[in-house]
Formats: structure tokens, sequence, C-alpha cells
């Protein structure tokens, strides 16, 4: 399949950026302008302190303009694609495509004069109480093997604006480079060079992909681009080419957001699948704690808002590990890993448990993961039932990948600890009459209904009334099943908000969670449908967001587009509805 040909047009870089496998270079247009711009898919802390300082940077080169010979600005048509953009002017073709990944080369039209113009702010200037400062941004620069015409650099707005006309003679090339101060600027090539090599680059990476049904292959063709675009290439405590979750939007490794990166990258490439976990686990804090983030200056491990605390997220990386030997078995990795695995869950229940009970808590909402749920609203710590079924998934993990490794009595030891948190959950946190496990702040019930009340399905090891209580409420129409589902608070809950973040819209990969869960208590039908819905929801846009609105299927204005996890679930699902047969949605049915 063409899953290349399918992109035409598909990429609308006004929302999402034209960048490349490991670069950091994010190039937009501008709405209703024929302008681009370039952003920096990097937070510089040096430059402005501050986890988030990033998302409030300017663009680091702006008004990209095409040119004719006299320097007049040419509207263009632009035509996209995952390697290369074209833009059709009156004087002919210019073409932009990433000679590597710090380098994008223009080509400019045959046997014309044309160029380029453009505003690049390569130093940080800021006042201070008691005088100033400046740092540099990044270094650029820009190389021609055409006749220049007119090569003008003039200082303006703290920048510089670079206007570059050239005598447009047979594969005429504009190379312009971005790169650290201690960088190298790269070799010249030509632009058909560069071109054929970028073509030859995301050809070789499609051809890689599994197949699918067809209703699936455009989204999943976008899903793909995705997971290539957002990889950026090792650099300071980035260790391995490793996936951001966007890189406009989340610049950095986030620990659960890797793990479900692996789960699509395991189809195409083992090792970068594997590196995922390994690009958390080499950051493991002394205790055994990771890290919530990891990006080239540092790594994020405390955050001082809502509240001041050690922030990770939830462990799912022997989960996510497991799955990864099922598609391509390495006992090698699995000894890698093992013992670091097992430091984290040492960490979660040992650091995490100020009344001794052998339930994990929360000290922070952020290491939930559901940064603004409503369960969080009372305040810090609580304990609560999608964390203690997340470590006892983690647990039965261990043990089978101890029984992997020989390692039997430590196997059985980690199923019993798994079951044991399982019947705790069920004496603290269940409520017979609600039936739902509740989340508990201060050893009392914080009664919103969530679709983490009933995470504890996933375990499978419910007793039966139990798990038809669950499935009663996750089936509901005015909680939880409907068009679109799973909404992150109850329809019927007054906290719900299907517009805004964990308070309410659907998040694809608590579905993917949900899935694992119905399939690991055999409600194949149940999990069927679930898929359906979620590869429905996802494939109503053209966009692949963040998160969607539980009520209309909408994105959200606040969701993150060019989603890592979004992509990665989409294409996992995809490829197992596919796979599978039966009569329900290509599902496999078990009596």
């Amino acid at each position: 399949m063409p899953y290349l040909k399918l992109l035409k047009n598909h990429i609308d870089i006004t929302q999402i950026p034209f960048s490349d496998r490991g670069s950091r270079l994010l190039i937009f247009k501008y709405i209703n302008k024929s302008r681009l711009y370039v952003k920096l898919a990097e937070r510089l802390t040096g430059l402005e302190p501050g986890i988030e300082a990033y998302l409030r940077r300017p663009a680091f080169i702006t008004n990209i303009r095409l040119l004719d010979e006299h320097g007049s600005e040419l509207d263009f048509e632009l035509t996209t694609s995952p390697s290369r953009l074209t833009f059709n002017t009156r004087l002919g073709e210019f073409a932009l495509v990433f000679q590597d990944r710090r380098t994008l080369s223009w080509k400019t039209p045959r046997n014309t004069t044309a160029g380029l113009s453009f505003h690049v702010s390569p130093q940080y200037w800021k006042k201070t109480e008691i005088g100033g400062t400046f740092k540099s941004v990044r270094n650029v620069t820009y190389h021609t093997n055409a006749e220049i015409k007119r090569n003008k650099i003039t200082p303006r707005q703290g920048g510089y604006t670079v206007e570059l006309i050239v005598d447009g003679q047979q594969d005429a090339t504009i190379m312009v480079t971005i790169y650290p101060e201690h960088g190298q600027a790269t070799e010249f090539q030509p632009f058909s060079q560069s071109s054929a090599a970028a073509e030859a680059r995301w050809g070789e990476w499609f051809d890689r992909i599994p197949p699918v049904a067809e209703r699936y292959q455009k989204t999943y063709a976008h899903a793909w681009w995705l997971m290539a675009n957002n990889l950026i290439s090792p650099q300071g405590n980035v260790a391995f080419e490793s996936m951001l979750p966007s890189k406009l939007s989340y610049v950095g490794l986030w620990l659960w957001d890797n793990a479900m990166h692996a789960l699509a990258f395991r189809h195409v490439d083992a090792t970068l699948a594997r590196n995922q976990i390994r690009g958390m686990l080499i950051h493991q804090l002394s205790n055994g704690m990771l890290p919530d983030a990891i990006y080239d200056e540092g790594i994020v491990s405390s955050i001082d808002h809502p509240i001041v605390g050690d922030v990770t997220k939830p462990p799912i990386l022997a989960w996510a590990a497991l799955k990864l030997h099922e598609s391509d078995p390495d006992l090698e990795f699995l000894k890698e890993i093992y013992t670091p695995l097992v430091r984290v869950n040492s960490w979660w229940l040992h650091m995490n448990d100020d009344d001794g009970d052998g339930l994990a808590q929360y000290n922070h909402p952020y290491s939930s993961g559901l940064d603004d749920s409503p369960l969080w609203d009372q305040g810090m710590p609580v304990e609560s039932p999608d964390l203690n079924t997340y470590l006892c998934v983690q647990m039965g993990s261990l043990a089978m990948i101890a029984e992997l490794l020989g390692m039997r009595s430590e196997s059985e030891m980690w199923r019993k600890r798994a079951a044991a948190i399982v019947k705790r959950m069920i004496k603290d946190f269940w409520d017979e009459e609600a039936g739902l496990f509740w989340t508990l702040y201060d050893e009392k019930p914080v009664r919103v209904v969530t679709p983490f009340s009933l995470y504890p399905l996933w375990t499978g090891q419910l007793p039966d009334d139990i798990r038809a209580r669950l499935l009663a409420h996750l089936t509901n129409p005015e909680e939880f099943w409907g068009e679109y589902v799973i909404p992150t608070v109850a329809r019927n809950d007054p906290h719900y908000d299907p517009d805004t973040m964990w308070r309410g819209p659907v998040w694809a990969n608590i579905n993917y969670f949900f899935v694992e869960a119905l399939q690991q208590i055999n409600e194949q039908k149940l999990a069927a449908t679930l898929c359906r819905k979620t590869l429905e929801l996802i494939m109503r846009h053209d966009l692949i967001a963040e998160y969607y609105n539980s009520k209309t299927g909408a994105i959200p204005k606040k969701a993150a587009l060019a989603f890592g996890w979004t992509a990665a679930v989409f294409i996992d699902l995809a490829i197992r509805d596919t796979r599978k047969t039966g009569s329900v949605s290509g599902w496999e049915i078990k009596d």
C-alpha cells in the first residue's frame, strides 16, 4: 500500500510541524499568509530558567518569504508530504526538504532569478534589576551553489533580516543550517540529492509498517508519520533516539508516554522500542524513583505547582517491556531492565505508603498522569485504585519476566504480592453499595465517579460479583458508555466537563488499558466494541489529538495536536483488529 500517497496534503503545517526523524527543527506556515517560520523543539533552560518557559518562547526564524528577482514577496500554493514541502508560485516551483536533522535544503525555480528572505534572532536578551543579559540561542549558516545576485543582512528588531536572491541554474540550492554553539556547519549537498535521500528515508520507514484493514489506512499512515516525525536524536540527557509526546507542546520524554510509544515501535523496530524504555531507566534516581520527564539539559523529578513535591508517572514499564518481548523475544533485555524495574516497584510501596497498609499513594497530582482530575481536588496524598492496579499489573509482569529468566521462586513471590494488593484494594477501596472502588483522601472516599473506580478489572483477580458490578457501570450510557467512550469522569457526575483535560474528555491510552482489562477477563465482545469506538473516534479527524470531547467527539482547543500515544494506540489497535479473526470487528470471540 503506498501509504505516502495517502498523506499528500494531509499534513496541515499551520497547526502541526513539518519536521523529520531526529530533528529539533519545526517548520510552520502562518495562517492566511504565504510565509513560514521555524520553532525549536528544545527547552533551552540555560536561556531562561523554568521547565515550562519554552512554551512561551517565540519562533527562532520568522517571516520566511519567497522572493522574485526584485525582492518582492511571492504568494504560493503549498503541497505537503512527509518528505517535502512544495511551493507553487508564478515563477515556478520552490521546494523544501530536510537534508539532515539540522539542515533545511531549498530548491529555487529553474532558469529564474529568485530567492528567500527570513528574520532570525540568534540572541536572547532580558533586562534585569541591575542591568541585563545576552545569551546565544543557536547558530545559523546559509549557503548556496548558485550565482548570488543579492545577499543582504540587515540588523532589525533585535535580530537580523536576511535577503538572498540567486540565479536559478539547474539544481540551484539554498541550504540553511541551525546548530548548537559548539556544532559544525553541515557539508553542502545539492537539493536533488537531499530530496532523493529524504524520499528514500521516508519510503523505507513506511515500507516496514504492517498492513491494516483499508478503513484504517489513512489515519494509520498519519499515525506512523507522527511516530517518526516526533523522534529526536540523542543529545544531552536524551541518551537514545526517543519520541516526544509532541514536538511543540511536550518537549521531553515522559515516563508513561515512552511506554506507550514503545507499543507501536515494536511493530517496526524492536531496538527503537526498547530504547524508549532504556531512555527512562538510565535516569533512575538512587532511591529507585523514575523521573517524570527527561529533556536535553535536565530531568524533571520535582515540581512546585499546584503543590511542591516529587513527581513521577504511573509504573507501567514492566508491562510494556513484556509486550515487546512477546513480539520480539530478547532475554538479555529483560535481564538488563529487571533489577531497575524491581527498584521502581520497591520505591512505590516503601516510600509512598504513609499508613503502612500495603497500598501505595500519590503525593503529587501529576504523578498520576491525571493532572487536573477532580480526584485530587481535596488535596494530597491520596490512595487510589488506579495506582494500585498499575502496581498489581506491574507485579504480574515482573512475575512473568522472572519466570522467563528462570527465577521461579521470585516469580511466585510477585504473584502472591499481586494477589495481596487486590485483596487489600477490595478491603479498603470497595464500596458494596455504590459498586465502585473509591479513591481515599484522609482515609475517606472521594466520591467522584471516574473510570479509575473500575480499574481493578485489569487485575483479572476480582470476584465474579464485583466484576459484574464494575462492568455494569462501564456499559451504562449515563456513566461511561455511549458514542464516544470512555469519559474520564462519569457523564452523570457533577464534576463532568467533557472539554477539560482529565475532567471528562476521552483519552486513547485509558481506552487502551480498558481493552487490555476486558481481554484479561475474557470480555472479548466488549473489548472489540471499545477498540472499534476508539479507532473511529480518532479517525473522525485529520489531526491526531491529545484527548477528545466525550460529548461531541471534537478536539478541545487546549488539547495538544500530533500527539504521540494517541498515534501509538491507534497503530496498535488497528494492527490488532486487522490480525484477529472472528465475528465481531475482526476479533476472535471465545466462549
